[in-house]
C-alpha cells in the first residue's frame, strides 16, 4: 500500500514505512562516482509499487546499480534502498530547471539483489526460512544476506512469508519484523530471538515444511 503525504516534499508511504525520495537523493549524490540522481514510486505491476532511482554518472565513471545499492545500505534504512537503480545520461528538467520526475523513464531493469557473493543458509532456522522464500519467490537458491524486497518481495509475499514461518517456527512473529530485518539472516535472529523468549516453555521444534513440485 502506498499513500502520498504531499506533492511539495515528495513524502510517500511503503509498506507502512515514511519515504522521503530526497534523503536517498541526497545519499546517492554524495557517491563520488554520481553527479546527479532522482528516486521516484514505480508500480512494477497492477498495485506493486516500489522505489526506483535514477543517476547521472559523474565525468569519466561508470557506477554499477549493484554497487550503488550496497552503498546505499550504509546511509539509509533498508527500507530506502531502492529495488531498482538504473544509469542514465541525464535528468529531465522542468522549465524551472528542477527535475521533471514525471518525464523519467519508466524502470526497466528487474530487482537487482546487490554485487555481494551468495551465501548459503548456515542454520535449520535459516535454512527452513530459505526454503520459504523460495518457494513464496519463485527462485531456484537465496542467500542469507539476500533482501526480500530487492529479490522482489512486496506486502502481499510478505504476508504469506511471515504467515508460513509463524506456521513452520510456531512463533508469535509480528507482520513488521519482515520489513524491519528484511534479509534472510536478520529474518532468521528475530524468529530465534522469539523462540528464545523466557516463557517457561521449551521453543517447539521446527517443522519443516514441504516445496512443491513445479510444473
Amino acid at each position: 500500500m502506498l499513500e502520498f503525504l504531499g506533492r511539495l516534499d515528495q513524502q510517500a508511504k511503503i509498506r507502512g514505512f515514511r519515504i522521503e525520495p530526497g534523503e536517498i537523493e541526497a545519499a546517492l549524490a554524495s557517491h563520488p562516482a554520481v553527479s546527479g540522481s532522482a528516486a521516484i514510486v514505480w508500480e512494477a505491476a497492477p498495485g506493486d509499487k516500489r522505489l526506483a532511482a535514477f543517476v547521472v554518472p559523474a565525468a569519466g565513471t561508470e557506477p554499477a546499480p549493484a554497487e550503488l545499492r550496497v552503498f546505499l545500505k550504509g546511509r539509509v534504512p533498508d527500507y530506502m534502498v531502492p529495488a531498482v537503480i538504473e544509469v542514465i545520461r541525464e535528468l529531465p528538467l522542468d522549465r524551472n530547471g528542477k527535475v521533471n520526475r514525471r518525464a523519467l523513464p519508466r524502470p526497466r531493469g528487474e530487482p537487482q539483489a546487490g554485487n555481494a557473493p551468495l551465501v548459503l543458509p548456515r542454520s535449520p532456522t535459516e535454512e527452513l526460512l530459505a526454503e520459504i522464500w523460495k518457494e513464496v519467490l519463485r527462485r531456484e537458491e537465496v542467500g542469507v544476506h539476500d533482501d526480500f524486497f530487492a529479490l522482489g518481495g512486496h506486502s502481499l509475499l510478505a504476508t504469506q512469508v511471515v504467515s508460513r514461518a509463524r506456521q513452520a517456527f510456531q512463533v508469535d512473529l509480528p507482520m513488521r519484523s519482515i520489513f524491519e530485518s528484511p534479509t534472510l539472516a536478520g529474518l532468521a535472529e528475530r524468529i530465534e530471538a522469539t523462540r528464545r523468549a523466557p516463557s517457561g516453555l521449551r521453543p517447539p521444534p521446527i517443522v519443516p515444511v514441504l516445496r512443491k513440485a513445479r510444473d
